[in-house]
C-alpha cells in the first residue's frame, strides 16, 4: 500500500500541445492526459504542492519552440495562479533550473511524476530525482510515449518503449504504480 504525505509534490512534465503534432507518430496510452488531470485535481483539492514543467525547445523545427501553439500547456493541465512553472531546455527538469532547490525549500521529500514522454523527459527527470534522494512515485498510466526506429532500422512500438523504460526505472529510481493507487493513498474523499 502506498503512502503519500502532505508535502508530496506533483510534478507534471511537458504536458504541452506540441505533443499532439502528427510528426511524433503513433503513441501509447491515449488516456494519459485524463489520468494527469485526475491527479492534478486531487492535488489541488488536497492543497498539496504542484510544479508544472514546460519544455522550451531551442530546436528550430520543434513544435515545442517559443512562438508556436505547441509550447502552450494542454488545457486540462493549465497552471493556475500560484502554481509554480519551471521552464527547461533539456530532458531533465533539474538541469539548468532551480527545481531541486525549490522542492527542498518547500520541504518536499517525495514526488509523483507524470507527463510526456516516458522515455525522454519523464525518465530523465525521474532518474535524477531518485539520484538526488527524492522518493519518486511514477503512475504508469499518467505518462505516454511514441514509437521509435532504432539505428538498425527496427521499429519499436510505443507500448514497448513505455514498458521497457518503466521496468528500468522501477525499484531503482522510482516506484512504478498507477493513478488509482496514488489517488487511494491520498485518502477518503479525493
Amino acid at each position: 500500500m502506498l503512502t503519500i504525505d502532505p508535502q508530496t509534490a506533483l510534478v507534471l512534465i511537458d504536458v504541452q500541445q506540441g505533443f499532439d503534432a502528427p510528426s511524433w507518430g503513433m503513441r501509447n496510452n491515449p488516456h494519459a492526459e485524463e489520468r494527469i488531470a485526475e491527479l492534478l485535481e486531487a492535488w489541488r483539492q488536497s492543497r498539496r504542492p504542484i510544479w508544472h514543467v514546460q519544455h522550451i525547445s531551442r530546436e528550430p523545427n520543434s513544435p515545442l519552440r517559443p512562438g508556436q501553439d505547441g509550447v502552450r500547456f494542454k488545457p486540462l493541465a493549465e497552471p493556475r495562479p500560484g502554481e509554480t512553472v519551471i521552464q527547461k531546455h533539456v530532458n531533465s527538469a533539474f538541469i539548468g533550473t532551480d527545481l531541486k532547490e525549490q522542492l527542498r525549500a518547500a520541504g518536499v521529500t517525495s514526488v509523483v511524476i507524470t507527463g510526456l514522454t516516458t522515455d525522454h523527459c519523464v525518465s530523465t527527470t525521474t532518474r535524477m530525482a531518485g539520484n538526488l534522494g527524492f522518493r519518486v512515485l511514477l503512475p504508469e498510466d499518467a505518462t505516454a510515449t511514441f514509437g521509435r526506429t532504432g539505428p538498425d532500422g527496427r521499429h519499436f512500438w510505443a507500448h514497448e518503449i513505455h514498458g521497457v523504460h518503466l521496468a528500468s526505472l522501477n525499484g531503482e529510481f522510482a516506484t512504478v504504480t498507477d493513478t488509482a493507487s496514488v489517488l487511494a493513498a491520498l485518502g477518503p474523499g479525493l
